[in-house]
């Protein structure tokens, strides 16, 4: 059975590590709890830990040296947002179309 497309390498990455060491592993006792912990490993992730894709730099210090430097990322495409939705097709109109809110 052939799995999901990737959509985004780094968001399905984080999302994987978030899932194997924060909430797989923790069990959390009320949302202000939730948040503290989330806060926490996030801070951790952006912070303390070096990513090799960014020379062994913590995404912090990636950041801080391209703001200092003034310079780009190497492939500015990559972070670049996907629509929300599909626009609507040639010749096909949306007048009269609602949803429901519920």
């Amino acid at each position: 059975m052939p799995g999901k497309p990737m959509q985004n390498g780094f968001c399905e990455s984080f999302n994987g590590r978030m899932r194997d060491e924060l909430l797989n592993e923790t069990l959390f006792f009320g949302l202000d709890h939730a948040r503290e912990k989330v806060r926490s490993w996030v801070h951790d992730y952006t912070h303390r830990r070096p990513h090799s894709s960014l020379g062994y730099a913590t995404p912090a210090d990636y950041a801080a040296a391209l703001t200092a430097t003034g310079d780009r990322l190497r492939n500015p495409d990559q972070l670049r947002r996907s629509p929300v939705a599909h626009p609507t097709p040639a010749g096909v109109s949306t007048t009269g179309t609602q949803l429901a809110a519920g």
